[in-house]
């Protein structure tokens, strides 16, 4: 008789909250599921609950848990015991890595933000189509000027956790990805600054020092990023398994579903329900966490 595969939730406080034995208690017994001991990667903030899911199915489990912490500041990601290390990560940059969404920096030079923010936020909650909504937000750029974009660059904000992250990954081995449905112009100097090892996105036309208001064929969309994260790892000779990818917006669906663990990040609401885990609350340190790493393990 084969053996029962094990599972572990992992709990993580959102940012100025704080967890304890009396929540994770609470949450595991709402849940209906037995605790089968607990492993503190931060104190009063993370916490490995492994369980008794006899009779549950991971699904299962997910959904149960995540109706059991609904009300509070608390994020739950539940997975196998086994593989959760990972060996790759691909992540998305506007409003995932950054705190902005670069199009609509952009828009705000030509005194469009409010117009340009309203088709990103459709478009990212996949009422239209990323690549027409890309092109057409381009569009209306024509004429901003390298200069300008400089000077943006000096207003873009890592997300919390955001270096950590990355940075605590590849110091254990694993490459990291910045892919993006936005432009080279800060895809490049935002990995520099959080440390991914490669980045891949969007190349904006430029004539004469501006933007001619075109992106650069072919455009990277949504199954680019998925096949962006098959290539990586099959470059690297990775499983399914071994693979991370983060995302808040529709076109990152594709590229979560493939990934052995996909985390809808602050996402919108479709992606948050069809990703396999959810981070609502806390910053980019709870996909650390989801891997089993300890606070003191983090590098900075």
């Amino acid at each position: 008789m084969s053996k029962p595969i094990g599972y572990v939730a992992t709990l993580i406080a959102g940012r100025g909250a704080a967890l304890n034995e009396r929540a994770v208690s609470g949450a595991l017994y709402d849940a209906g599921l037995i605790d089968a001991g607990r492993d503190w990667l931060a104190p009063d903030h993370a916490v490995d609950a492994f369980l008794s899911g006899a009779g549950h199915d991971l699904a299962d489990l997910r959904a149960r848990l995540q109706v059991a912490v609904a009300d509070d500041p608390i994020d739950v990601i539940v997975q196998p015991t086994t593989g959760r290390r990972k060996k790759l990560l691909v992540a998305d940059m506007d409003s995932t890595m950054i705190g902005q969404e670069c199009v609509d920096e952009l828009a705000d030079l030509v005194g469009l933000r409010e117009h340009v923010a309203a088709i990103t936020e459709r478009a990212m909650r996949g009422e239209v189509a990323f690549e027409g909504a890309l092109k057409d937000r381009v569009a209306l750029l024509a004429g901003v000027t390298l200069t300008q974009i400089e000077t943006l660059l000096t207003r873009i904000t890592l997300t919390p956790g955001a270096r950590q992250l990355v940075r605590t990954m590849r110091a254990h081995g694993a490459h990291t990805a910045l892919v993006s449905g936005g432009f080279t112009q800060f895809t490049e100097p935002v990995a520099e600054r959080i440390g991914f090892h490669e980045t891949r996105a969007n190349r904006l036309e430029i004539a004469d020092g501006a933007l001619t208001g075109a992106v650069v064929a072919p455009i990277l969309g949504s199954e680019a990023k998925r096949a962006a994260l098959v290539e990586l790892r099959e470059a690297r000779g990775l499983s399914r398994d071994a693979t991370l990818a983060i995302g808040d917006g529709a076109n990152d669906l594709d590229m979560l579903r493939e990934a052995g663990l996909g985390v809808a990040f602050h996402a919108k609401p479709k992606v948050a329900q069809a990703a396999d885990a959810r981070v609502d609350h806390a910053d980019l340190t709870a996909a650390l966490y989801a891997q089993g790493y300890r606070r003191e393990e983090f590098v900075e």
